[in-house]
């Protein structure tokens, strides 16, 4: 390359940079992969380096972040917030150290800080004598956004600290991931655009306008720097982490104090699998030096530190090829498309399928058999096609119109987004699915029967229903493929152990469309006896709290169905017998009242539930008007949100248990 295509190729990679740099900063609403900013910007760098001559004030490599949004007033930032420089592998990290380590030849290893990059929006905190003075994003590094009012409604970060200080605290807002998977439900519930991740929807939440709605959101907040000018205060970077701790902040518990890089190295190893296990987005891990006189000394380039890097993990959206759509049925019939993806490693692991959710989101994302597609692991969890390349044009897959299990002519009932095949009969695929339903864990929670023995018994004639699986023998499970004696006794005792269920078991595991675990406990409660719930008429159903039109007409068309009835009578000749409501009740005390629960409390959350049930009470999954109280433990989420704006009564833990003491239920 020479220079003139060396100047040519800067200038288009500086305005893609650039471009993409206000997406991010801006607008929160990044257009490509964080891997690929990285290696536009590793492109950028490699040529800036062999042409410095070309080099330029503004140029990516020479500034951080972008210009600040027009909605917030600026801020002035005492100190300027550098970027981080990347280690995108081990050889890099290692080069970094060596760096490093020859500004002090004199000493054998360096002490390193290693922490998680938590991906979620930088910001400056501004103390004086330990109150709260300004909150303000990186912004560019030298201005940011004045978002004090914002700042304020997010609970981790203290408007006064524990030590009457001056001092300028940063940190990262971030939203957990769980909040965030309920946000997008919210979301999409309202017909509301969804975040791409939880980074933006930290970011999105905490640049609203209106600060209001940033209370609503869950953020929270981990402080990773104390910059002051009292050096008496702490003398090394893992010092002023403690101290942070001590003012009132949150510090993120993974930070370690290693000697040397190889340690570094093992927890980057570690890290990158186990990261997974949070609750929280991280895209890597920082290194820095620990004694902060040697970080004065090494000092900046002009957008980064000498004395840290950070430590890219291999990118969570990678492009792939679409093989093929799978076409799956489910227990009550909704035909879901699957992607088949030319197998890529995303995340720590292998994938070779991923969700598109419905025939919807392919028309939205306009894809096809094909298409070089984007996929990211939805929650960390499970991966999820998010987009094609805008480039590729191969047309839209059509939606099917017969089931792929049965050949039935499938329907859209109206207000709904899902694609239905009405053979509940007689349908291969939706049989199975009721049969694996039935033995789930959420059912009837049969040891050992699974989609594999399912298959198995029903392609070979031993099952036509879940019912039948009551009349199997250990002979009939000896004729499947690769099952023992041993085995078979096993599998058999399993199923023979669930035939005096719960009626709230039973009632759920029926796969009745509309029917949860929550309606089903309800109609338990409601019905004393299977006959009284098969004799219930829509008009009963619907006055009980907690059961909807949809609901009461599943309930009553599933009852009064013959192959139903049919399959009701061999259960009751197989002598699986219901029991009426698992829990006793043992008081009226909070007859009529309904709960929700929402939050970490002191025990898991069904024991909460099984103690209103003993005294009268009810439960519900969602907040109406027709709520009586929120029980509410840490980080609640949007049902808090929704009782305070319905005027719904919420409760702590210990307000709870003085309720059900003293019965002041009137109160």
């Amino acid at each position: 390359m020479d220079i003139l295509e060396a100047k040519i190729r800067l200038d288009e990679l500086k305005n893609i940079i650039n471009e993409n740099n206000e997406a991010y900063y801006v607008f929160d609403n990044p257009k490509i992969s964080d891997a690929q900013y990285d290696e536009l910007y590793r492109e950028l760098k490699r040529i800036e380096e062999e042409f410095p001559q070309l080099i330029t004030p503004d140029s990516p490599t020479q500034k951080v972040g972008d210009k600040i949004s027009q909605g917030f007033k600026e801020h002035k930032h005492k100190y300027r917030l550098y970027s981080l420089d990347n280690s995108n592998n081990y050889e890099d990290l290692y080069k970094w150290y060596d760096r490093v380590k020859k500004e002090y030849p004199n000493e054998t290893e360096l002490e390193l800080v290693v922490e998680l990059k938590i991906d979620g929006l930088s910001c400056a905190l501004s103390y004086e004598k330990g109150e709260l003075k300004t909150g303000a994003t990186r912004g560019n590094g030298i201005i940011g956004e004045n978002i004090t009012e914002n700042i304020l409604s997010i609970k981790d970060i203290p408007s006064k600290l524990n030590i009457p200080v001056n001092i300028e605290v940063r940190g990262e807002v971030y939203m957990p991931v769980s909040s965030f998977e309920r946000l997008n439900l919210e979301n999409t519930e309202r017909g509301q655009k969804e975040f791409a991740n939880p980074r933006n929807a930290a970011a999105g939440s905490l640049r609203q306008l209106d600060s209001s709605i940033t209370k609503q959101r869950d953020l929270h907040f981990f402080a990773y720097t104390a910059i002051t000018e009292d050096k008496t205060l702490f003398k090394t970077h893992y010092e002023s982490l403690e101290f942070l701790k001590k003012l009132g902040f949150n510090v993120n518990p993974n930070c370690t104090l290693v000697t040397g890089i190889k340690p570094v190295t093992e927890k980057c190893g570690y890290w990158e699998n186990e990261r997974f296990n949070l609750d929280y987005a991280t895209d890597g891990m920082v290194i820095k030096i620990n004694d902060i006189s040697k970080q004065n000394e090494l000092g900046y380039t002009a957008r980064a530190p000498k004395w840290a890097t950070a430590f890219k993990f291999p990118p969570e959206e990678v492009w792939t090829k679409l093989n093929n759509i799978e076409l799956s049925v489910g227990k009550t019939g909704i035909v879901t498309p699957v992607a088949e993806l030319e197998p890529v490693k995303l995340a720590g692991s292998i994938v070779k399928r991923a969700s598109l959710h419905n025939f919807d989101e392919i028309e939205r994302l306009k894809i096809n058999i094909g298409n070089e597609v984007l996929i990211k692991k939805a929650a960390e969890i499970i991966p999820k096609v998010i987009k094609k390349r805008d480039e590729e044009d191969l047309g839209v897959y059509l939606a099917p119109d017969k089931c792929p299990s049965c050949g039935a002519k499938l329907i859209k009932p109206e207000g709904e987004v899902a694609l239905y095949c009405p053979n509940t009969t007689y349908c291969p695929a939706q049989i199975k699915g009721r049969i694996e339903y039935w033995a789930s864990k959420e059912a009837m929670d049969i040891d050992g029967i699974g989609e594999s023995v399912i298959d198995k018994l029903f392609n070979n004639g031993l099952i036509k229903d879940f019912a039948d699986l009551y009349k199997l023998t250990t002979d009939d499970f000896l004729k499947l493929d690769l099952i023992k004696e041993k085995s078979a006794d096993n599998l058999y005792n399993s199923i023979q152990a669930t035939k005096s269920p719960s009626m709230t078991k039973f009632l759920t595991a029926l796969s009745i469309k509309h029917i949860g675990k929550e309606t089903a406990d309800i109609i338990a409660r409601e019905f004393p006896t299977l006959n009284d719930i098969k004799n219930a008429k829509i008009e009963e159903l619907i006055k009980i709290d907690g059961i909807g039109d949809k609901a009461a007409k599943s309930i009553v068309e599933f009852f009064n169905s013959d192959i139903n009835r049919e399959i009701l009578n061999k259960l009751e000749s197989y002598g699986v017998n219901p029991q009426g409501s698992a829990i006793e009740k043992i008081s009226n005390i909070l007859e009529g009242k309904t709960f929700v629960i929402t939050g970490t409390l002191s025990s898991p959350r069904n024991i909460f539930e099984e103690k209103i049930k003993q005294l009268g009470g009810k439960t519900s999954s969602s907040v109406s008007k027709k709520t009586s109280y929120v029980l509410a433990g840490e980080n609640p989420g949007s049902k808090f949100d929704k009782a305070l704006s319905l005027g719904v009564i919420i409760l702590n833990e210990d307000e709870f248990n003085s309720l059900i003491t003293k019965g002041n239920i009137n109160e």
